[in-house]
């Protein structure tokens, strides 16, 4: 099941965009002792910080971490919460994409969770912290639920832009392969089918976005929410 939150921060003036439609080969890596691999895009603006992927055994899939570290010297600072083996399917550095802001103090981190579903973390970087602000998917806003294991995400798109210190604008799209024939009217205005099986499935494009607001707590609301436009 996809997540029903996603963590999100404040930058001030960057250009932060997203869009991750997941293959479907495996990407492993069997880590050396002690190497730390920095990820796609991984090391901060500032060279002082980067993010670097570790794991255990033949496929680097135990104890899985993508890591804050320090560098010149690559030095671990901490682990990054909600990224472990207990929610990856790729374990190759490559499989793991970082966007910076550009004052280095904020970045999002993407990678899959299983073979369609994409995971979207941001984390605030405050001194040797890296913490996740969190709040609600815009799927689960229009619908009051989570996409369920009864529905088949082929597809899926997120992307953020920055507006203003605390507010960002968030785009989600996803193409489903379902047989719930309520599924449509669940989606109302924001979904479209985009072709029917023999067999009375059907395949739903979701498409929206907001714009959001960063609240105290290490959370975000969402203000203003539209439909955004198809591209299947």
């Amino acid at each position: 099941m996809l997540m029903s939150f996603r963590s999100v921060l404040v930058t001030f003036t960057a250009l932060l965009v997203l869009a991750i439609t997941p293959a479907h080969a495996t990407d492993n890596h069997e880590y050396a002792k002690g190497e730390y691999a920095i990820i796609s895009d991984g090391l901060a603006p500032n060279k002082r910080l980067s993010l670097a992927s570790h794991g255990e055994g033949e496929l680097g899939d135990g104890n899985f971490h993508v890591w804050l570290m320090a560098e010149p010297a690559h030095r671990k600072i901490m682990a990054l919460a909600d990224i472990s083996s207990d929610n990856n399917l790729d374990t190759g550095p490559d499989a793991y994409h970082a966007q910076w802001s550009a004052d280095s103090r904020r970045v999002a981190v993407s990678f899959r969770r299983g073979r369609h579903e994409v995971q979207l973390n941001i984390y605030d970087i405050d001194g040797r912290r890296a913490h996740l602000i969190s709040g609600p998917t815009l799927f689960k806003d229009v619908t009051s639920r989570d996409i369920g294991p009864q529905e088949d995400v082929r597809s899926s798109t997120s992307e953020i832009t920055w507006t203003g210190p605390s507010r960002f604008k968030l785009l989600e799209r996803y193409l489903i392969k379902t047989s719930d024939s309520d599924f449509m009217r669940m989606l109302g205005r924001y979904g479209r089918i985009s072709s029917k099986e023999a067999d009375g499935a059907i395949f739903a494009e979701f498409a929206a976005e907001a714009d959001c607001e960063i609240l105290p707590g290490n959370r975000y609301r969402i203000v203003d929410l539209r439909v955004a436009e198809f591209i299947q």
